[in-house]
């Protein structure tokens, strides 16, 4: 199967020829040094609308995503993103952050020392408002249980809801989440989906980095694959699930 020439079958859908995209990204190309990792990566994303990035390790995905984010690695050397009609190519990432972009690392960098609540309120030192406390601990009770624990003696699942919150309290429009499941147990993973739904009912438009690709598609409206930071394969959730070559080929699966 050539699942690069299977990728042109499904053209991106958020663009009706009408309505601008809300995010798009064009012809990203990201270097480490002298390593070509993105290569020539695009797409286009409606409001409120989630796509599962996906692929085997090492295929670019958190790189992707990290070039989106506009963090100072991978370096982007040329392309253009855009989000609800502001550029952020020219930006660097704390001017991404203000403009919407929120990424949520697989480290979760939640701060020593620091309480949920205190963690919570240092992502929103701008002074622009996301969601307040109480409609983050509604998403998250176990985050109002622990308020006044400090972050880092929180569980693993916790964290990861911790640092889901911090994005939130900020001024978010586009939320980057590199391999939330990562260690989580079963039923802490379910409540994560819970909240990820609510997140996208709320109309944040969200990119969601997953090795548990099963998973992910469960709660994603269309699905990219890359692979050696090419896209090889771009259509609904639906299509990767019901091609078995393709899961096998590209995601093990």
């Amino acid at each position: 199967m050539n699942a690069v020439a299977k990728s042109t079958d499904f053209e991106e859908t958020a663009d009706d020829g009408n309505t601008p995209s809300f995010f798009t990204c064009r012809g990203l190309h990201s270097y480490y040094g002298d390593s070509y990792i993105v290569q020539d990566v695009s797409l286009d994303m409606k409001e409120g609308e989630i796509i599962a990035l996906l692929g085997r390790n090492g295929a670019g995905k958190t790189s992707t995503l990290r070039s989106i984010a506009r963090a100072s690695s991978p370096e982007l050397r040329s392309g253009e993103i855009w989000l609800d009609g502001q550029s952020l190519h020219d930006k660097k990432d704390f001017e991404a952050a203000l403009a919407g972009v929120q990424l949520v690392q697989e480290d979760r960098c939640i701060i020593q020392g620091l309480s949920v609540q205190e963690n919570l309120d240092l992502a929103n030192i701008s002074g622009k408002k996301g969601w307040d406390y109480e409609r983050i601990f509604s998403l998250f009770p176990r985050l109002k249980e622990r308020r006044k624990q400090e972050g880092t003696t929180l569980s693993g699942g916790e964290q990861q809801m911790l640092s889901i919150g911090r994005a939130l309290s900020r001024d978010i429009k586009l939320l980057l989440l590199d391999e939330p499941y990562e260690g989580l147990a079963p039923v802490v993973r379910q409540d994560i989906e819970k909240a990820l739904i609510e997140v996208r009912e709320a109309g944040i438009t969200t990119i969601l980095v997953e090795q548990n690709a099963v998973a992910a598609l469960k709660l994603a409206d269309r699905a990219i694959i890359l692979d050696s930071g090419e896209v090889v394969f771009r259509g609904t959730a639906k299509d990767v699930l019901d091609n078995e070559e393709l899961r096998h080929e590209y995601l093990a699966i």
